[in-house]
């Protein structure tokens, strides 16, 4: 059965509301978290981007739910770092993380001032990094020279049990490349269902097959549709490009710039956006329906509370 989480965007709102919003989604039958580790916002009128690894401690103290992040080793974070990192909460909620790793942004990333490479080479490094940070977890010390740099260095704090190291992809190939080595799938949902049925049999071809497979559902839900329209285009239109220029604009100014054409009908293509519970919940049934284990619920529009409220009380429990 598909399991149904809140998504925390830290882009979007201060670290102390997205505690409470996830203190209320547990309350109304959320079953998960996922909270996005970014240093930028998407866009200016997004406005926030709180460190993720610190509010973690606090919102896994807070509730008994377990938790979710994508972050990208090599760049703004060293590998051991992150291993550290994954360790020390899964020492003090043991099971309750899953660690995802993707290839970046330079929105990001590209803070440290390091070279951003092709796609491939990132993903080269994205490997490399994986395989350090599981090394690390298994208690042995690691000298590398390779695109990182670690020397002589050893975890000696350590889980009984690691957490999962999940993989991000938004294509079929990076997916089919992440099924032989990533432990599961994180990936989006918003439109066509067919799109995310490609990703998950990529994921399986390449290895996956049996592994679990979360999707993030994009969705946009209000009581009125004028207000929800304006109020999901105001927040996410900087997401409303595609393709490799997605990770290749540095700031959130270049976003702004890069999606100055678009407009409220161009939402449908990533995002769900409706008034009425009922196609959300089938729209959501769909995504299910195409093999994912987990849905992550992210309403991109600012009423979080509103929502949280609603699904949990009208949309949930006919998923169930």
């Amino acid at each position: 059965m598909t399991s149904y989480g809140f998504h925390a965007s830290h882009e979007q709102f201060d670290p102390a509301e997205l505690l409470a919003c996830v203190r209320l989604a547990e309350q109304a039958g959320f079953s998960s978290v996922s909270a996005s580790d970014h240093f930028h916002p998407w866009s200016e009128r997004q406005g926030q981007s709180g460190f993720v690894w610190s509010w973690l401690g606090a919102a896994m103290e807070r509730t008994a739910l377990p938790f979710r992040t994508v972050s990208a080793p090599g760049y703004r974070y060293h590998p051991a770092i992150l291993a550290q990192a994954g360790a020390t909460l899964s020492i003090m909620y043991p099971d309750r993380l899953w660690m995802a790793l993707g290839s970046g942004e330079r929105l990001n990333e590209g803070i440290t001032g390091l070279p951003w490479p092709i796609k491939q080479e990132r993903n080269a490094r994205l490997r490399e990094c994986a395989e350090i940070i599981r090394a690390l977890w298994a208690g042995e010390t690691v000298t590398h020279h390779g695109r990182v740099i670690v020397e002589e260095a050893k975890l000696y704090t350590r889980p009984s049990r690691p957490p999962q190291l999940i993989g991000a992809a938004t294509s079929a190939a990076t997916a089919r490349w992440l099924g032989g080595w990533a432990d599961g799938l994180i990936t989006l949902a918003g439109g066509p269902v067919a799109q995310l049925k490609e990703i998950i049999a990529a994921f399986r071809e390449g290895g996956g097959g049996g592994k679990p497979i979360i999707a993030q559902a994009k969705l946009a839900w209000g009581s009125d549709a004028a207000t929800l329209s304006a109020d999901a285009f105001s927040q996410w239109r900087s997401n409303l490009i595609s393709g490799d220029v997605v990770w290749e604009l540095r700031t959130p100014a270049h976003f702004e710039q890069a999606t100055s054409l678009v407009s409220p009908t161009d939402l449908h293509r990533s995002v769900r956006v409706s008034t009425d519970l009922a196609q959300h919940a089938a729209w959501l049934q769909d995504y299910a329906d195409a093999g994912a284990d987990e849905l992550i619920l992210h309403n991109v529009g600012r009423n979080q509370r509103q929502f949280v409220e609603a699904f949990g009380s009208r949309v949930l429990p006919q998923l169930r």
